[in-house]
C-alpha cells in the first residue's frame, strides 16, 4: 500500500516550485502536490485575466504568490498581492482571485476536524 501523501514531485530533489506549472494563454493549469481529507496542495498558474470567481470553502485557505501578481478578494476586501506574499483566505469566507499578469501560486487548504 502506497502511503506517500505527496504526488507529482521528485523525491529527495530541490525543485523550484514554479517551474512544475506552465502559463498557457487563456488558461488556469493546476498541478495536485496532495490532497486527503485534511487538506490539499496545488499549485497554479494564471494567465493574465483569467480568474476564479467567487466561492468559500469549508477549510482555511493560503495563498503564496510565487511569481508575477494577483488580486485577491477575502470578504469585502480586495488587495493586490506581489510574488513573495501570502494572504490567509479563512473558512466559510467568500472569496476570489484573479490574475493581475502572468502569475503562480501555491495553494494549501487544511480542513477542520469534523
Amino acid at each position: 500500500m502506497n502511503t506517500a501523501v505527496f504526488k507529482n514531485l521528485p523525491v529527495a530533489q530541490a525543485v523550484e516550485l514554479p517551474s512544475l506549472v506552465a502559463n498557457r494563454d487563456g488558461e488556469i493549469v493546476s498541478r495536485t502536490l496532495a490532497q486527503n481529507p485534511h487538506g490539499n496542495v496545488t499549485l497554479f498558474a494564471f494567465a493574465a485575466g483569467e480568474a476564479i470567481s467567487t466561492h468559500a470553502s469549508h477549510g482555511d485557505a493560503l495563498i503564496t504568490v510565487l511569481s508575477g501578481s494577483a488580486r485577491i478578494t477575502v470578504g469585502e476586501t480586495t488587495q493586490d498581492v506581489p510574488a513573495g506574499s501570502s494572504i490567509l483566505m479563512p473558512a466559510n469566507v467568500p472569496h476570489a482571485v484573479e490574475a493581475v499578469e502572468d502569475f503562480k501560486m501555491i495553494l494549501l487548504v487544511l480542513f477542520p476536524e469534523e
